[in-house]
């Protein structure tokens, strides 16, 4: 009698289980379909790219690169740039609030009332899930906000040390030290049981309105309870071994590209040891002037240039350097492989600003360009019309290409596609 062999879906099997462990290749543990090595890597300048020098002037395939965008040009056929993207409502409390909700479109940031909304990353590795030692790393380069945002509102703080993070990566720590972290896991399991229990009574003695709210708190409870049984499970598995050295912090902070540079170069090492398939980096105002530039003032400055041509010369000056620096990024992952297929290409990079005109604190037409996984590059695609086509749309598109079955995100109304 021939058997039938039952093809699983890892990803549903890990699930399943509620605990996610390094599983051997079994025979009926298909993998196929269950893209396995989809990433995405989000990267916003916050304070903006001068739009004359970063959109192209022509659309179409045969598009003559812009003056930043020359910098890049060499992987021009693993990308694709957008003019006519941006979010509706996010004029907010302060001038620079968008900066908060680029990954996720809510409106009004920071206004009487507000709360954000879920960020792309972070649907991403709800996704994705504890498939990786980290679902996924936040960082940034001067402090710990982030664009991160879980479903609940509350940012996922950023890290901004490369020490630290490379830390928390590849260095097992000593037995002492393992031993008060299992103790810590222990301590959160062992409160979150005495919580369930000491509010379980509370069920019978409440209304409706009450019970939802416990319900609720129930759930997250459950939620909680799920993660730490993943987190104690790769606690007890060793850290991957790497040959590249630990970083140095960059300790001034008007060395803005160096420390840049930096967290681009942890990257495609987080990608290639599979610690996370979901990364996301915010380059920010540092509030001084830059190191090895001509300008006097800070970047924020520069950005409020006000049509001052000697301005904009110092800024453009900066940005230039930002976007080589970024090409460096491209470049690594090209060059790296993961069962033959190129980081890039298993990797969907998000790259722009948060303001189409940091001069007026627009956050209109943004500067957007998308890199490397499934999706077809190689163009300028602009879309026109008084009202910006929802950056949400192309949110849709990023998640679809990881595997995210959505028809909806933030406020889109469509996924984006182009050929």
């Amino acid at each position: 009698m021939k058997m039938t062999k039952h093809v699983l879906n890892r990803r549903h099997f890990l699930r399943a289980t509620g605990v996610v462990l390094a599983l051997p290749m079994l025979e009926s543990l298909s993998i196929a379909g269950a893209k396995r090595h989809a990433r995405m890597v989000n990267i916003c300048a916050t304070l903006g790219l001068y739009a004359d020098s970063w959109f192209p002037k022509t659309t179409g395939i045969e598009y003559e690169p812009s003056e930043y965008l020359k910098h890049i040009d060499g992987f021009r056929d693993r990308y694709t740039v957008f003019s006519g993207l941006g979010h509706q409502n996010q004029t907010g409390r302060q001038a620079h609030n968008s900066e908060i909700t680029w990954l996720t479109s809510a409106e009004h940031p920071g206004l009487d009332g507000f709360v954000n909304t879920l960020s792309l990353d972070q649907a991403a590795a709800d996704f994705i899930g504890y498939e990786t030692r980290f679902p996924s790393l936040v960082l940034a380069t001067n402090n710990a906000q982030s664009q991160s945002y879980t479903k609940g509102g509350v940012m996922v703080p950023a890290e901004t040390s490369p020490s630290a993070l490379f830390t928390r990566l590849f260095l097992q720590g000593d037995p002492a030290s393992v031993t008060r972290e299992t103790q810590r896991l222990t301590d959160g399991g062992s409160i979150l049981d005495h919580l369930q229990s000491e509010t379980a009574s509370l069920l019978s003695q409440v209304g409706s309105s009450d019970r939802r709210k416990l319900d609720a708190y129930y759930e997250a409870l459950r939620s909680a309870e799920r993660e730490l049984v993943s987190v104690r499970a790769w606690h007890d598995l060793p850290k991957p071994t790497v040959t590249q050295e630990a970083p140095a912090d960059v300790e001034d902070r008007a060395n803005l590209i160096g420390r840049f540079r930096a967290m681009l170069k942890l990257i495609p090492l987080i990608l290639e040891t599979d610690s996370s398939r979901v990364v996301s980096l915010m380059i920010q105002d540092h509030g001084v002037v830059l190191n090895g530039f001509d300008a006097v003032v800070d970047q924020h400055n520069l950005s409020h240039h006000g049509q001052d041509e000697s301005k904009i010369a110092h800024l453009r000056q900066v940005e230039n350097v930002i976007v080589k620096t970024f090409g460096e990024l491209l470049s690594d992952l090209s060059e790296r492989y993961d069962d033959g297929t190129s980081l890039l290409d298993s990797t969907t990079v998000l790259f722009g600003s948060n303001l189409g005109n940091a001069n007026s604190h627009s956050a209109k037409d943004l500067p957007i360009l998308v890199a490397g996984g499934p999706l077809s590059h190689g163009k300028h695609i602009a879309y026109e019309g008084e009202i910006n086509v929802p950056l949400s749309n192309l949110f849709v598109t990023l998640l679809n290409s990881i595997g995210l079955e959505i028809d909806r995100f933030g406020h889109s109304t469509e996924a984006l596609r182009w050929t």
